[in-house]
């Protein structure tokens, strides 16, 4: 069987959220002896030859089509030679498609905050999500959440709905002695938008800073994203504004640092299809504070305390008792480690072949 699949997000050096997700599930498929029974076409419209190990089954197909965006060249491919089964990892599925076909969907965080978005970007999600529910052969969820919210919104067949989780990059760099900032530290990693509940970890470390005198500072890990100009206010008005760290996009390896060296970890998001940064913090043993909403709480199971993310105060008081409790820190860890031992990419990547191949 020639399977294709959609790889331009995998390609990508500086990768995060579903462009990770695509590079791993690629990158653990090579990997299962099962994949060796079948041919891979991988399309994309540039490549890396340092991105990953390819073996031989595996063939890059760059797609040329000069003024051409990435879809259309896609549906021209899927025209003149159309492979078995086409993958689509990320959300959607081009204006041309074969009858078999999988598409993985990732949240629907639109549909919950559409203020977060930019119209047309809005729009756009909304249009071609409805598409491929309708259109596609099999969709791959990535959380029992996801597939709930595909059910509730798009009315999708659940008959036809298969849930993947993602997994989790376990090679960990422990060679990290120094910690990257010389004071203690609260984390947050991800992109720096509204939907992330940013702006309300910054109010929370201010109360933290005022209420309870706290050393920390709070350390900012990502690019600016949509509705970024409120977090910037909240920061600009915060009192602590010079304990607030922001460090833009960093490299796998200084990530490993920044969570090694953490001393809580802080994700309470207003939506998440899945939430990667959960397992990370987990598998390194940082204790957790996420929200009690949507994939969070199912991706998290008991290794975190969850919260409301619209409660500043919980929040704040959940992050306190994690610095200040050294048991309640060692059962989070404990628990977290033994939650993240279900995620693997390796389990990712089989789960995803039989679908692909039972097509």
């Amino acid at each position: 069987m020639k399977i294709g699949i959609h790889a331009k997000a995998a390609f990508k050096y500086e990768r995060t959220g579903i462009e990770e997700y695509v590079y791993q599930v690629i990158k653990h498929l090579a990997m299962l002896d099962e994949s060796k029974q079948h041919s891979f076409a991988l399309y994309t419209s540039y490549f890396s030859k340092n991105s990953f190990f390819l073996p031989g089954h595996f063939k890059v197909e760059k797609l040329y089509a000069p003024f051409l965006g990435m879809e259309t060249r896609l549906s021209l491919k899927m025209f003149f030679s159309p492979p078995d089964v086409l993958f689509m990892p990320a959300n959607f599925l081009p204006a041309i498609y074969p009858r078999n076909n999988v598409v993985t969907i990732h949240g629907l965080e639109f549909e919950y905050y559409p203020e977060a978005y930019a119209s047309d970007h809005l729009r756009y999600l909304k249009t071609h999500t409805a598409r491929a529910v309708a259109k596609a052969k099999t969709i791959i969820a990535t959380s029992a959440s996801t597939k709930k919210d595909l059910i509730k919104f798009y009315n999708a067949d659940p008959q036809k709905i298969r849930i993947i989780h993602h997994g989790v990059n376990s090679q960990i760099a422990y060679h990290h002695k120094y910690p990257p900032i010389d004071e203690k530290y609260i984390l947050f990693i991800g992109r720096l938008e509204k939907k992330k509940n940013v702006a309300n970890i910054v109010r929370s470390f201010g109360v933290l800073k005022e209420k309870y005198k706290i050393p920390h500072k709070l350390v900012l890990v990502g690019r600016p994203g949509f509705g970024f100009d409120e977090i910037g206010r909240a920061i600009d008005e915060s009192r602590y504004k010079q304990d607030i760290v922001q460090t833009g996009y960093i490299s796998h390896e200084e990530k490993e640092s920044f969570f090694k060296h953490a001393d809580v970890f802080v994700f309470p998001s207003f939506y998440q299809g899945f939430g990667m940064p959960i397992l990370e913090s987990q598998l390194r043993q940082v204790p957790l504070v996420t929200s009690n909403i949507s994939s969070m709480a199912e991706v998290a199971g008991d290794g975190a305390l969850h919260v409301d993310p619209h409660s500043i105060e919980e929040i704040t008081e959940a992050t306190y008792r994690i610095i200040s409790d050294k048991n309640l820190r060692k059962q989070l860890v404990e628990k977290g480690l033994e939650n993240v031992r279900q995620y693997s990419w390796f389990r990712c990547a089989k789960e995803t072949l039989d679908v692909l191949t039972s097509q």
